[in-house]
């Protein structure tokens, strides 16, 4: 199996699981972002109150519930799910040309490889940047949640607790740490098309380096060259291309 086919193979699973990777950030954004009613948890601000309710004319309970004073930017969310449709949708155009180039037995010509490593490794840095925006705004929240962490329940166990929000909380650990996990994994398979996609940029410079050399060392050696020692003279050139 030759080296470029090898390296087509290689980035079209690496899309594959971009695509995987990336519902699994977009569907439970999703998911969390309806149950919030539209708003993003990310970020969010709020407190613990204790009030005493009156039940019947002599007995009184206290009563606690969470306080959110301002929910948090919806940029945070929106960010992280353009990178998940995003990762989605390039995932599954690069990976159908892959397909294509692997039945074809051709690869992207040279300019093409280098804006494909620049976009990768530019979408690595938004998906960077968006998995740490998700993870610390979901500490934010968790901190909230928790009340810095002095409940006796953990941000996990604090889904099945009742807030007393006017937003449907059942799930939403679950949710956002998925989306969590699934975001750190793109940002990891993005930083494997950019390695891909150097290794293929690099593949198709020697690819056009060479290309000519053989070709002329072909001809020489069907005897079509007219001067004795143009062999060793264009074999020197080709040996200097290199250099």
């Amino acid at each position: 199996m030759e080296l470029d086919r090898r390296l087509l193979l290689a980035h079209c699973a690496a899309h594959t699981l971009s695509v995987i990777a990336g519902l699994l950030v977009v569907v439970p954004l999703a998911l969390n972002g309806s149950a919030f009613k539209g708003r993003c948890a990310l970020f969010s601000q709020g407190f613990w109150r204790t009030e005493n309710l009156t039940v019947g004319q002599e007995e009184s309970r206290s009563f606690t519930h969470l306080v959110v004073q301002q929910w948090g930017p919806l940029a945070a969310c929106q960010f992280a799910t353009f990178v998940g449709v995003f990762t989605v949708l390039y995932g599954a155009v690069q990976g159908w040309r892959s397909l294509f180039y692997l039945h074809r037995r051709h690869d992207d010509t040279l300019f093409s490889a280098f804006l494909t490593l620049l976009l990768s490794l530019c979408v690595l840095f938004l998906s960077g940047g968006a998995s740490v925006t998700l993870t610390l705004g979901l500490v934010s929240w968790c901190n909230t949640v928790t009340d810095h962490n002095t409940r006796s329940y953990s941000c996990a166990e604090s889904q099945s607790v009742p807030l007393y929000l006017d937003v449907e909380t059942s799930s939403f650990y679950s949710e956002l740490n998925c989306a969590q996990i699934s975001l750190w994994c793109v940002t990891a398979l993005w930083l494997a098309h950019s390695i891909l996609s150097f290794l293929r940029l690099y593949h198709s410079h020697s690819q056009q380096i060479s290309g000519p050399c053989l070709s002329r060392e072909k001809e020489l050696l069907l005897g079509q060259t007219q001067a004795p020692g143009s062999k060793s003279t264009f074999a020197g050139y080709c040996i200097a291309s290199f250099m």
